[in-house]
């Protein structure tokens, strides 16, 4: 069986344009965020290694059938951590076998995104919490500290932090990936609003983006700054 890659994420933290990296690369089988689709809608549609899709409806027939694709080449798969995935937890030995990864951004910035685009967001849904919850898990089932990406870093360094990904992840660092061509792709349809950053993308780079509401001037989002800092700090210090 080839790697099977998660990428775990909270929202607004590059993953999407991460992923399209991933697909950029054309060696390895991509898939859009399909827990959170699951969790959301009841099912999620994953390709079937023939050029067509197939439909699962719980998380045990996820990750029974990553790994049949697996048998043929490399799986990554991304996901945000809106929810916690209780099953994870439940069922550690379902996952002990797949290569967690994970990319954080500085809460900040990300807190007025998450904001701007969704303002009745959740305490919970900002994410970091989460995040550290299941780096913690894929701690003890490792044995050791997992793949960790600073997004604020990847966008300063990218082709470094890419090869350094690639090294630890066991895949071979293919420079072309890190440009690519805009545009949508179909597996962005469901949640397009929250991707058009990517979508006009061609590789990393920063952003600089102002928000009427920050941490600094609204009281809501500085108490969700002030839950979730902690968990990022303990989560950035593992960035490679």
């Amino acid at each position: 069986m080839k790697q099977i890659i998660a990428l775990w994420a909270h929202q607004r933290a590059l993953s999407t344009a991460f992923l399209r990296m991933m697909i950029e690369r054309n060696d390895v089988t991509v898939i859009h965020e399909p827990l959170v689709t699951l969790l959301d809608t009841g099912e999620v549609p994953l390709p079937d290694g023939s050029g067509g899709q197939t439909v699962v409806r719980s998380e045990r027939a996820f990750f029974d059938h990553l790994r049949v694709l697996a048998e043929h080449r490399p799986v990554f798969f991304k996901d945000t951590v809106e929810h916690r995935y209780g099953y994870l937890f439940e069922h550690p030995e379902e996952v002990a076998d797949i290569e967690h990864t994970f990319i954080v951004r500085d809460p900040a910035p990300t807190i007025s995104s998450m904001y701007h685009m969704k303002p009745t967001i959740a305490l919970h849904e900002v994410g970091y919490e989460h995040l550290f919850e299941i780096f913690e898990l894929a701690t003890r089932l490792k044995g050791s500290a997992p793949v960790l990406v600073d997004a604020d870093r990847l966008v300063e360094a990218p082709q470094a932090v890419v090869q350094r990904y690639c090294e630890e992840v066991g895949l071979p660092f293919i420079a072309s990936a890190l440009q690519w061509q805009p545009g949508d792709r179909p597996e962005w349809g469901r949640t397009r609003q929250w991707h058009l950053d990517a979508m006009r993308s061609s590789g990393f780079a920063a952003t600089h983006k102002t928000y009427p509401d920050t941490v600094a001037n609204n009281a809501v989002l500085k108490g969700y700054f002030d839950h979730h800092y902690p968990f990022y700090r303990q989560l950035v210090q593992h960035a490679i």
